[in-house]
């Protein structure tokens, strides 16, 4: 992944300040051992190639969604903008994940510098919660095209979209911030293996002799604060598009209207159901093998990547013409 200025410096502010080690224990230790999936280690190049397709989907998917909106004009609206933003939260989380992951499963390549570890845990979390502020303001979009249509285009204006893109931003950067900023504080003197295939914050922090209950403590109402509050937006707008939708005279309407958010709901359940199963196998699922836990951690973070530009190719008629566009010319 190419290093960008915001990647440079959320690095710099992750090494800063690393302490010198001594015979006995290490403050921030050189690098960390991810050993991929502990278990399934002689099958980690045929597990290699699911992950290498879903990359591969998802990285071709999302840059053909960029490229179809950014190329055809009548597709410059507040709801392919967002459209636009989701794609490159995918793009980001699923880079920041995959590369390092197939360099274990091809190539063995299992260490990465302390800094780098935290960065990536960085960039997962926030980007994380940025892809889950976007499709709040995806439904905001629906909410205002069916509830209020005649004011779509004066309320949802460029620069406001723009400026809940920008806020979406800021809430997962400032919230996440100070979840690598603890994990660097801490002592880690028990060893610097994770088994796992990512940087994941409590396979890390585990890591650390001392009480981490902070950072436990933190990050667990982080994820409640923002899944919730995003949820309880998406159910209510909902709530009013249903409102709208039912009060429409004809059946035809009710379907057509509704089909319009058929595409936003597909994306809904494809990010948050996996995350949801996810979530209740680490808390619940104490029978589980470990091997399965960092599956399900690898696939609820990279799956909907994958499928959010194909539900969206599929679903939605002008982003699927401009798709066909070159083989309807030729067959002509």
């Amino acid at each position: 992944m190419q290093e960008t200025p915001l990647s440079l410096s959320v690095g710099h502010l992750l090494s800063y300040s690393m302490s010198d080690s001594n015979s006995t224990d290490f403050t921030n230790p050189p690098t960390f051992i991810l050993l991929g999936i502990p278990g399934l280690e002689a099958a980690h190049v045929w597990i290699s190639i699911p992950f290498c397709v879903i990359y591969a989907i998802a990285t071709l998917g999302n840059f053909t969604i960029l490229f179809i909106v950014k190329t055809e004009l009548s597709l410059h609206g507040p709801m392919y903008y967002f459209l636009c933003m989701l794609a490159v939260t995918d793009l980001v989380l699923s880079t920041s994940i995959l590369p390092k992951m197939l360099s274990i499963f091809w190539f063995n390549s299992r260490e990465i510098n302390f800094s780098a570890c935290l960065t990536q845990m960085y960039f997962i979390l926030s980007f994380t919660a940025i892809q889950s502020g976007v499709l709040v303001a995806m439904a905001l979009d629906r909410y205002v095209a069916i509830c209020d249509p005649l004011r779509h285009s004066t309320i949802l204006t460029n620069p406001m979209v723009a400026k809940i893109g920008l806020a979406m931003v800021l809430r997962g950067a400032m919230l996440v911030l100070p979840i690598p900023l603890l994990a660097r504080r801490w002592p880690y003197c028990r060893t610097n293996i994770i088994s796992h295939t990512y940087c994941e914050h409590i396979a890390v922090v585990k890591l650390a002799c001392a009480d981490i209950s902070l950072s436990s403590y933190y990050s667990l109402s982080v994820a409640f604060f923002v899944i919730g509050q995003d949820v309880f937006f998406i159910a209510m707008s909902y709530t009013q598009i249903l409102r709208a939708i039912f009060s429409l005279p004809t059946k035809d309407a009710r379907l057509k209207t509704f089909g319009t958010c058929g595409s936003h709901l597909c994306v809904i359940l494809s990010s948050y159901i996996p995350a949801l199963f996810s979530f209740l196998t680490h808390r619940f699922g104490h029978n589980v093998p470990q091997h399965l836990h960092i599956l399900m951690a690898n696939m609820y973070l990279l799956v909907p990547p994958m499928l959010n530009p194909i539900i969206y190719g599929v679903r939605t008629q002008q982003i699927r013409d401009r798709l066909l566009q070159p083989f309807t010319h030729k067959g002509t």
